[in-house]
């Protein structure tokens, strides 16, 4: 919500959670599409739902420094802020402290953080503070016309807001990583887009919704003599323990069931999945058992920290981390500790020690650590050489455990060659049944790990220890604002959503076809969506009824149940109901389960509140013009869950449409599909209108 008068602001019901936003121009919104709509405070408001108040009190310029000729605290926006009484604070300041003017400020500014948060901690509601890190910004290099990452904010301006956060022990979330390959959500290079701000607030849902173990505390349960240290800008413990270094970090708040994350070798190397795991409430453990390259030493050793992290109180299960030799560690351990591994990632693994250090493919080894490995597991150079206690020799019985995988491999790794370890590994292990996916990386070799945007690793582990949250299922508006999306200059998503619903109200057609890009394709009555590619085929065939084309662009499952909650399709009542949804899903990286439940929830809301409405269930239509394609494997699987969810119910038509665009060979015709394998060709309209028709006329009478 915007800023409102004071009176008002005392109005609101102290029932509902009150959420306050303090930031600079990027939370106000400035620079974006329809910011009254789109800025991301009240994005989260519209996530959250009704039983949060969320306040944008964002200040274009605003600066964290006292004595500038914008700072945030001498602000009427801070003034309300406090006024607000807010049960959680979300302070997204520091992209303007950045500027060279104002560095003569910095060494006051640890010191003005602090004054800031002093502030709200005063107050009688005694908020939640959480500290977010700015964005990333860009420049544009002229000679090559190519957006540079700016790194003022990441040298000067994060680390003192993580020093801040370790001093006063308060939640951090990094926004910084989440955009520093993603130039072009920021058409300034400062401002992210509306698109931009709805990756922000679904960052800041995932906090504020967050279920902890507020008692729990993992240092308290350490016997053995430590150090404290930060590990940017959470506590970290450094022990020693059955002879061995190790190390946890904990985060500000537990995680319900005390998830943590085990990583081997090489720590605080590319520690940027680490941190967005810490952000989110779990630990990060290490026991150093270098250089035993997984032997049964380096088992037992871990065996006995794996029995200390028990009675400290942590998850049955871990999340194994392991970079390049890494690899061999977490692998042998999960195989000697079946039952005790949630998944694992595996970044540039060693998975054949014969390829590294072994010098025995293309990569060049390591004479030393050959040595080293030898003397580990006693063997002459013959046994060496005939070695079979690699992980991959072990993939099929690495895959039977159950557990998922996530491989983030260089394809141009020149230390361990991907042919020789992750290429068959993978094969074996989904031979054998196993689930692994791998992320490749083209031209990069083994250097740097890790992804610059460690979301999808994240969102894996999250995925795995059963915290990912599922966006599909959680009604809420898009933010899509360009005319690209076939839309007139001007008319974005909220214009688009507006427009069905009073052609809703005023024509009450009595066939309703709800969904994206494709569906919009149909045009229907549309005062804001020119392109029609689909009208003349559904016209056609629908003329003699009222019906009407109720598909955005770019909406996905949560996008449709935030319009069929918050518009007039119940009040419509039209006889049919066609819901063709789900591929745009796949762009955020969503699950086949989370898709389907996305659906699902889609079918019960409308059969709840429609009653009078038969609702056709399409799921989303067949993509990828390869019958192998990775997007084909995914529509099926989706399907394959809707058909199970369908098949004892008589309340709704469930009607996939693969057998009417799969040819024979199972790949989609260039006459029926554009060449992105998604988005329809007259043809292919034709052939959907068709289709349709029987099941609709049905319905009809």
């Amino acid at each position: 919500m915007l800023l409102l008068p004071l009176a008002m602001l005392q109005g609101y019901s102290q029932t509902r959670i009150k959420v306050a936003c303090i930031g600079n121009s990027i939370t106000y919104g400035a620079g974006m599409a329809d910011r009254e709509h789109n800025s991301y405070p009240i994005q989260l408001q519209n996530t959250l739902g009704p039983g949060y108040t969320v306040m944008n009190f964002g200040r274009n310029g605003a600066t964290l420094l006292k004595g500038t000729d914008n700072s945030y605290r001498e602000t009427p926006e801070y003034a309300a802020a406090l006024a607000f009484q807010p049960d959680i604070v979300l302070i997204k300041l520091g992209t303007n402290d950045s500027k060279a003017k104002y560095r003569s400020f910095y060494p006051s500014f640890e010191q003005d953080y602090k004054s800031l948060i002093a502030s709200f901690r005063e107050l009688p509601s005694k908020p939640r503070i959480v500290l977010v890190l700015p964005v990333a910004s860009f420049f544009t290099d002229t000679t090559s016309n190519t957006a540079i990452l700016n790194k003022s904010i990441l040298e000067n301006i994060i680390p003192k807001i993580r020093q801040v956060a370790y001093d006063e022990k308060l939640e951090l979330i990094n926004l910084h990583p989440l955009f520093a390959d993603k130039p072009d959500l920021f058409q300034d290079k400062i401002h992210p887009s509306s698109l931009g701000a709805t990756i922000i607030a679904k960052r800041l849902y995932e906090t504020v919704v967050i279920k902890t173990d507020k008692l729990f505390d993992i240092f308290s349960k350490i016997k053995e003599p430590k150090t404290q240290s930060s590990f940017h800008g959470f506590d970290c413990a450094d022990f020693t323990y059955a002879g061995r270094n190790c190390k946890v970090v904990k985060p500000r708040i537990t995680a319900a069931g005390r998830p943590w994350v085990w990583r081997a070798r090489f720590w605080g190397h590319e520690p940027q999945a680490d941190i967005s795991l810490l952000e989110r409430g779990f630990h990060i453990v290490y026991c150093d058992v270098a250089e035993l390259f997984g032997n049964s030493e380096a088992i037992r050793i871990w065996n006995q920290f794996y029995s200390l992290m028990q009675q400290c109180g942590l998850s049955p299960k871990a999340a194994l981390e392991g970079m390049s030799r890494g690899g061999v560690y977490i692998y042998n351990w999960a195989l000697a500790n079946p039952g005790k591994v949630a998944c694992i990632y595996a970044d540039a693994p060693v998975l054949d020690l014969k390829s590294w250090p072994g010098n025995k493919g293309s990569g060049p080894g390591s004479k030393e650590n050959w040595e080293i490995f030898k003397k580990d597991y006693q063997l002459t150079e013959d046994q060496a050489a005939a070695f079979a206690g690699s992980p991959l020799d072990n993939a099929a019985r690495i895959a039977r455990l159950g557990f998922p995988m996530l491989h983030v491999v260089g394809d141009a790794d020149e230390v361990v060659p991907v042919s020789e370890n992750t290429a068959p590994f993978e094969a074996k292990v989904k031979a054998a049944g196993g689930n692994i996916t791998v992320i490749h990386k083209p031209g990069i070799k083994h250097h740097p790990h890790s992804l610059p945007d460690p979301t999808p690793i994240t969102q894996f582990i999250l995925s795995a220890t059963g915290r990912k949250i599922n966006f599909a299922v959680i009604p809420a508006p898009a933010s899509e604002y360009r005319s690209g999306a076939g839309w007139t200059e001007g008319k974005g998503w909220w214009q688009q959503h507006t427009n069905i619903d009073s052609l809703l109200i005023a024509n009450k057609p009595a066939i309703v076809f709800l969904g994206n890009s494709i569906t919009q394709g149909m045009g229907g009555h549309r005062t804001y969506v020119p392109y029609k590619p689909g009208f003349a085929a559904f016209d056609s065939l629908y003329r003699a009824y009222t019906w009407e084309s109720a598909g955005i662009s770019g909406d996905r499952t949560q996008n449709v149940l935030f319009r069929l909650q918050n518009g007039n399709y119940a009040k419509a009542a039209p006889k049919v109901l066609v819901v063709t949804i789900g591929i745009n899903n796949f762009i955020e990286g969503d699950s086949p389960q989370e898709i389907a439940a996305g659906i699902q929830t889609i079918a019960r809301w409308v059969l709840t509140h429609m009653p009078r409405t038969h609702l056709i269930l399409t799921g989303p239509l067949p993509t990828g013009l390869d019958k192998q394609s990775e997007r084909r494997r995914k529509y099926e699987q989706i399907h394959a869950l809707l058909a199970k969810q369908a098949a004892n119910q008589k309340r709704y038509t469930y009607f996939p449409l693969t057998s009417t665009f799969e040819q024979p060979d199972g790949s989609l015709s260039l006459e029926d599909y554009s060449t992105d394998g998604i988005h329809l060709a007259p043809g292919g309209y034709r052939k959907w209108a068709k289709a349709l028709q029987p099941v609709i006329s049905r319905h009809m009478k």
